[in-house]
C-alpha cells in the first residue's frame, strides 16, 4: 500500500474536531508570501524544543512480533540524518511512531519535545513522505497541493511556491495519472514542504529520481539542513547517504547498532580499513610484519593490501628490514561495506 504522509489531514479538520483538547501551543503561524524558488525561507519556529527528534526506550510489538525493540537515538536541528537498516528492520514501524500513525508498545517517539498528537499544527512543524507519493489518479499535481493548504490552513498559492520548488512548475497542471515515479517523489516532497515546517521525515525519497533529479534532492537537502532544520532521511542508497548525511542511524531486527556522525560509524568495525602497499621485496615485509597482518593479494605480485597493522607499523616495518616502499596508502571501509558488517546474521525478517 502506498502511503503519503504529508500530515495535511492531522493538521487540518481531523486534528481540529477530534483533538482540540489535546493540543499543545507547540508552534507559531508562518508567513507564505515572498518565497524565492530555490529557497523556502525561515522554517516554522518550534518554541522551547529547537526541531529535535527524540526516540525513548521505543518498543512496538504486533503480536508476538516485535518490530522495535528498546530503540534509543536523537536527530539534532542543523544536520541531515540517514536512518538505515535492512528489510524488516523496524524502520518504517518508527517512522510511523514518531507520525502518530502507530501507538508505541512502550517508550516515546516526540519531535520538537512533543508526541505528534500533542501537536496543535502539525503542518507547521513536520513535513513527511513515507513509502511513496499518492494523490487523486485525475487530479492534477497543483490541485491536490491546493487541497492540502486548505487543509492545513495554509493560504493556497502555497501550492504554486513549492511546485517550483521542487522544479514541477510546468508539470503542475497535468494529472497525477500522467506522472512518472519521480515526479510523483517530487510531488510528495513538495506536499511535505507545505506547511514550511523546520522537521522533514522522508522515506525512500530518491526513489525513482534519475541521476539529476538525486542531485537536485541532496542539494535541496543539504541546503534546508544548512537553515537550521531537521533532515530524517531513511534510504537504501547507501552511497548518497554517505555523501549527504552528516549522521547515521542504523538498526537491525529492531534495535539499535550504531549511531553516530558518519565518520565515526564508519570507524566502529575492527579494523575498518587496509592499506594498500607495493614493494619489490613483499615476502621480505610480510615477514617482518608477522602474525598480525591480514594480506590479501593485489592487481600484480608486488602489490597487496594488509589489514590488522596500520600505515605507521607499515612503514615502522619496511624501515627496520630495510625494504623500499613504492606505494603506501590507507583505504576505509564505505558505508555500505560498514553497514553489511554491521548488520550480517541481525538482518533476517521476522
Amino acid at each position: 500500500m502506498i502511503i503519503l504522509v504529508v500530515l495535511l489531514i492531522g493538521g487540518g479538520v481531523y486534528w481540529f474536531t477530534q483533538r482540540g483538547s489535546r493540543r499543545s501551543d507547540v508552534t507559531a503561524p508562518v508567513p507564505h508570501t515572498g518565497l524565492p524558488a530555490l529557497a523556502v525561507g525561515p522554517a516554522s519556529p518550534v518554541p522551547g524544543s529547537s526541531g529535535r527528534i527524540v526516540v525513548s526506550g521505543l518498543t512496538k510489538r504486533f503480536g508476538e512480533v516485535t518490530a522495535v525493540d528498546q530503540l534509543s537515538f536523537a536527530v539534532e536541528p542543523g544536520r541531515v540524518t540517514g536512518f538505515l537498516g535492512p528489510n524488516g528492520a523496524g524502520k518504517t514501524t518508527t517512522l510511523r511512531a514518531l507520525l502518530g500513525l502507530t501507538a508505541p508498545t512502550q517508550g516515546t517517539a516526540t519531535i520538537g519535545g512533543a508526541r505528534y498528537g500533542e501537536l496543535s499544527r502539525p503542518m507547521r512543524v513536520v513535513g513527511a513522505v513515507l513509502e511513496g507519493s499518492a494523490a487523486h489518479r485525475a487530479r492534477t499535481g497543483r490541485d491536490h497541493l491546493r487541497i492540502i493548504c486548505r487543509a492545513g490552513g495554509v493560504p493556497v498559492q502555497r501550492a504554486d511556491e513549492v511546485l517550483a520548488l521542487v522544479g514541477l512548475a510546468a508539470a503542475g497542471r497535468r494529472q497525477f495519472k500522467g506522472y512518472s515515479l519521480g515526479m510523483r517523489q517530487r510531488l510528495g516532497i513538495a506536499a511535505a514542504l507545505i506547511g514550511n515546517p523546520p522537521v522533514l521525515i522522508l522515506d525512500e525519497p530518491a526513489n525513482g529520481l534519475d541521476p539529476e533529479g538525486i542531485r537536485w534532492l541532496r542539494d535541496l537537502l543539504r541546503g534546508l539542513a544548512d537553515q537550521g532544520r531537521t533532515i530524517l532521511v531513511s534510504s537504501h542508497l547507501l552511497a548518497e547517504v554517505q555523501s549527504l548525511a552528516d549522521d547515521v542511524v542504523i538498526i537491525a531486527g529492531g534495535r539499535l547498532v550504531a549511531h553516530g556522525t558518519i565518520e565515526s560509524v564508519l570507524g566502529t568495525v575492527a579494523g575498518a580499513g587496509r592499506t594498500m602497499v607495493r614493494t619489490p621485496e613483499p615476502d621480505k615485509l610480510i615477514a617482518e610484519l608477522g602474525e598480525g597482518a591480514v594480506v590479501t593479494p593485489g592487481a600484480d605480485e608486488n602489490t597487496f593490501y594488509i589489514s590488522g597493522v596500520d600505515a605507521a607499523g607499515i612503514g615502522d616495518a619496511a624501515r627496520r628490514a630495510g625494504i623500499t616502499l613504492l606505494h603506501l596508502a590507507t583505504e576505509r571501509l564505505d558505508l555500505e561495506e560498514v553497514f553489511l558488517a554491521l548488520t550480517t546474521d541481525k538482518a533476517a525478517i521476522r
